[in-house]
């Protein structure tokens, strides 16, 4: 045969298997009129941790940094370039911070000399600077004391780097005694790196405390409130729960260290400053001025519940202190103020105004019951020693509410000796939801789209309460919101959907991040002091919790389940109350496939919708350049007949909504 005839027949060849190949469809099975069984209302929720300065600095709107010379350097974030102290022979005046011993909750407050008014000024830095915006209303409060009444006036100022004035009000102190003022300005310009100037007409003694700022522009416009750019991201996910506070922030290097919440409600000025968890966590990224406030505190995280929609999920020191720290233990012959925190918790979302706790709930502006369902008993605590701290906590609040869905936790990883000693113990206990948590790379997520297959029906519930794939590895500061780790988690969440006769409540983790005062990362947002954007992390879990569905159906590839042949994966709901059959399809393999959807049982309407989430790069991410990169594409769908023909991109998250008859 002649060189050009067989290279003739071999490139004939080769095209023939091209078509072939390209000609090649998938076809799936779905059964639209059986229900498996029910998904549950909170299957997609957030977990809200105070890690990456998402409190303070981030959701809590409140712009000054150590608003109350609380911090363990009680003048940390305050500059006073031109005081006696630090400019030589200027002699311009000083600020000092004076201990009241008998103020056990806000003991310091901050005492100003000034023997120059034309010289002496303070400043506040904010956290990592004030972002304003040109127009924009900011509201500030302060106390005062003018004991000698020669303080005339206290000038307020936007400022920024080169001194140059962006806004300014003023305040007349008229008190000898302390007394609450309030002032507003606007900012003339918009500035990322703002700060705060603070300077006074007359010369002499004045006491401050308290000094706060907010925008005017806030979540539900309450005064002092939360970030509405921020709160606006979780409300448009549709989340089932919000689990709070935490966290490791929960546990504390130290039991003294532990968020402790009856500390975080009533008058926000009487509550106490405590060090966050992560202010020295890790050398790579240390946070000397990570401090919490509890602004945020255990009444505002239940009214953000309420108003994004989500049941709200407390989690509770159990009498351990990190086990990565101190490890420090509580005496079983001591812990009854623990479980006694957790009673009144209860009482405190769910109570009468009759009642101490609900009284105080009331007090706050809340007459109405929170309606909590759930409560978690420790963070990922681990070992012998919370196995018989979680069955005291068990007994006493199942005795008292006995209807409250208790959440216990199974260590810190997904598997080994900690994870498999308390899955055994738990499962004895009859324990009803079971916290697990998995910080992995990518692959381990599309190879786990299993992992609850096989899990006992009959045992606990999971919570699937932390999970994050990393692009490098857990805790490296290189991890990166890549497109491959968001469709690898979608991968896994199909297999979570697909169990949601075990899985009950899924989060991923971390929730949010200050872009310059992060210690945490991968994060599912991220934000400075003007911006915040959503990962393609987001996008994943806002495509699931809005498509999540009432009803579990069967889909399958010659009968078995999607999980990863020819790099596919698969679940399929529907939704009663919206009458839609929703298709999910993740395909992580480089090439786009074809699929036919074999839709049999319930008659389906023509017109349906189809969601995309894609991009051709797996290193591709989001930024504040460009927020929405990777974010979804809808268009409309037309159905032909009992089967559904679609053409799923390479590396896409896939959802197709189709309206029954």
């Amino acid at each position: 045969m002649k060189p050009n005839l067989i290279t003739k027949i071999t490139l004939c060849g080769l095209l023939l298997n091209g078509i072939y190949a390209n000609a090649q469809q998938t076809t799936l099975e779905v059964n639209t009129s059986k229900t498996i069984t029910k998904i549950q209302p909170t299957m997609y929720g957030v977990f809200f941790e105070d890690i990456n300065f998402a409190a303070d600095g981030g959701l809590y709107a409140e712009m000054v940094k150590n608003r109350s010379f609380e911090f363990d350097t009680p003048l940390m974030g305050w500059a006073q370039p031109n005081s006696d102290r630090h400019s030589f022979n200027k002699q311009s005046g000083i600020a000092t911070t004076i201990k009241v011993k008998e103020n056990k909750t806000n003991p310091n407050f901050c005492r100003v000399l000034i023997n120059d008014d034309k010289g002496f000024e303070i400043i506040n830095e904010g956290f990592r600077g004030m972002g304003i915006k040109k127009d924009a209303k900011y509201n500030l409060s302060l106390k005062a004391a003018n004991p000698s009444g020669s303080i005339k006036k206290i000038i307020i100022q936007f400022i920024d780097k080169d001194k140059k004035v962006l806004g300014e009000t003023s305040i007349t102190p008229t008190a000898t005694d302390w007394q609450n003022y309030t002032a507003q300005f606007t900012a003339a310009q918009t500035e990322a790196k703002a700060q705060l100037k603070i300077t006074f007409q007359g010369t002499g003694t004045i006491d401050l405390d308290m000094i706060s700022l907010f925008p005017e522009d806030t979540w539900n416009n309450r005064k002092n409130g939360l970030r509405k750019d921020i709160v606006q991201l979780l409300y448009d996910m549709k989340p089932g729960f919000l689990r709070f506070p935490g966290g490791c922030i929960v546990e504390g290097r130290t039991l003294a260290e532990r968020y402790q919440w009856k500390k975080t409600v009533g008058d926000v000025d009487k509550r106490e400053t405590l060090i966050n968890r992560w202010n020295i966590e890790f050398k790579h990224r240390p946070a000397p001025d990570y401090f919490q406030t509890f602004g945020l505190g255990f009444f505002e995280y239940f009214q953000l519940s309420e108003d994004i929609g989500a049941a709200p999920l407390p989690i509770l020191s159990c009498g351990m202190a990190c086990q990565f720290n101190t490890g420090e233990l509580v005496p079983m012959a001591e812990l009854d103020p623990y479980v006694q925190d957790a009673l009144d918790l209860i009482e405190f979302a769910n109570g009468s105004v009759d009642t101490p706790w609900g009284k105080v709930r009331s007090d706050m502006g809340h007459p109405k019951p929170f309606n909590l369902k759930h409560i978690g008993v420790g963070n990922e605590q681990w070992g012998p020693q919370y196995i018989e701290r979680y069955k005291v906590f068990e007994k006493a609040i199942k005795d008292k509410y006995p209807n409250i869905i208790i959440v216990s936790g199974a260590g810190p990883s997904p598997e080994g000796d900690y994870f498999v000693y308390g899955m055994q113990e738990l499962k004895k206990l009859n324990a009803e939801i079971v916290d697990e948590h998995y910080y992995k790379d990518a692959k381990w997520f599309r190879e786990n789209a299993t992992r609850y297959d096989n899990y006992d029906r009959k045992g606990p519930k999971v919570f699937a309460g932390e999970y994050a794939a990393q692009s490098v590895a857990t805790v490296s500061p290189e991890n990166k919101n890549t497109w491959e780790c968001a469709f690898s988690e979608a991968a896994f969440m199909t297999g979570l959907e697909r169990n949601a006769e075990v899985v009950h409540l899924t989060s991923y983790a971390p929730l949010m991040a200050h872009s310059e005062a992060w210690q945490w990362t991968p994060d599912m947002i991220w934000f400075n002091n003007l911006e915040t954007y959503g990962t393609a992390n987001y996008y994943v879990q806002k495509l699931f919790a809005n498509n999540k569905g009432t009803d579990l159906l069967s889909i399958t590839k010659d009968g078995n389940a999607l999980t990863g042949q020819n790099d596919l994966f698969a679940s399929a709901v529907k939704d009663v109350d919206t009458k839609e059959v929703i298709v999910k399809i993740v395909n992580t393999s480089a090439k786009a496939q074809d699929l036919s959807l074999d839709l049999k049982g319930s008659k389906l309407q023509s017109k349906g919708t189809v969601i995309t989430l894609t991009s051709p790069n797996t290193n591709d991410e989001n930024s504040f350049a460009s927020p929405k990169k990777i974010s979804p594409k809808e268009s409309e769908y037309t159905l032909k007949g009992e089967k559904a023909a679609l053409n799923v991109p390479a590396y896409s998250v896939t959802v197709l909504k189709l309206k029954m008859k």
